[in-house]
């Protein structure tokens, strides 16, 4: 599965951004939705623990699906992967093999025991090489409004949690269009969709992750309707490429 998020786009956002320790412990602050299990079963790590956990070491979590990129298969084994949360923090599962019919049933709020191994990659944390079992329970997060921590290094603790960003300005991208296709604008339609936001005179890239909501889905269709100067609100999750490389899953123009 294609990395999306592009170096030259993220030294943008690295320029606004002073980067934090991955992984402070949530707060209240931090706890969104309803019906989350906090408690852990035996051998599940607390997020608290598996922020802590060393960089490929072996890393069990109960978590729950958020939101699952495109199916596929690579020799013939078939994987997606997932945005998923619990009320203490997100974890991001890289090419999690299943089935198309365990894709299927994976839905959102689908609770998930995972056994992988703890990745980073370009500043990005994430559980690679695992395996699942579906569990009892249901937990939806509701989007954590982060707009006022963009500039901050408190930032990458949001990192992979289902975020929002209010009030912010379309500004021009490329030779002043609302969005490219593709990060240099190379691409065509179904591609990624880039497009710059700002907010208190730091301008931000936003992405449109073709392979998390493509053409066919509303936000597609709502970022190429954009213009320049539009003031906007947003929802989607925090990736992190080299800083913050939002995917975002909803445009509200106001």
């Amino acid at each position: 599965m294609k990395r999306t998020a592009k170096i030259l786009l993220s030294l943008m956002l690295t320029a606004a951004i002073s980067f934090g320790a991955f992984g402070c412990s949530k707060t209240n602050e931090t706890t969104s939705g309803a019906g989350a299990d906090t408690k852990k079963g035996e051998g599940v790590m607390t997020y608290a623990e598996y922020a802590a956990a060393a960089i490929d070491s072996e890393v069990t979590i109960e978590t729950y699906v958020q939101a699952k990129q495109g199916w596929w298969k690579n020799e013939g084994v078939g994987m997606s992967s997932f945005y998923t949360q619990d009320a203490d923090g997100a974890y991001f599962l890289y090419n999690m093999p299943c089935t198309e019919e365990e894709y299927m049933n994976l839905k959102v709020g689908t609770k998930i025991k995972v056994t992988g191994y703890k990745s980073e990659w370009s500043g990005e944390y994430e559980i690679i090489d695992s395996k699942f079992v579906i569990e009892d329970g249901n937990y939806v997060a509701s989007p954590i409004d982060v707009t006022d921590k963009l500039a901050s290094s408190d930032l990458i603790n949001y990192q992979n949690m289902f975020v929002s960003f209010k009030g912010m300005t379309v500004e021009a991208i490329g030779d002043g269009a609302a969005y490219l296709y593709g990060w240099d604008g190379s691409g065509c339609e179904g591609d990624d969709l880039y497009f710059n936001v700002s907010l208190n005179g730091q301008t931000y890239t936003f992405t449109v992750e073709s392979y998390l909501t493509g053409s066919e889905t509303d936000v597609y269709k709502t970022v190429k309707g954009l213009n320049v100067g539009d003031t906007v609100d947003m929802e989607g999750f925090l990736y992190w490429y080299e800083g913050a490389n939002p995917h975002i899953t909803s445009v509200t123009v106001k």
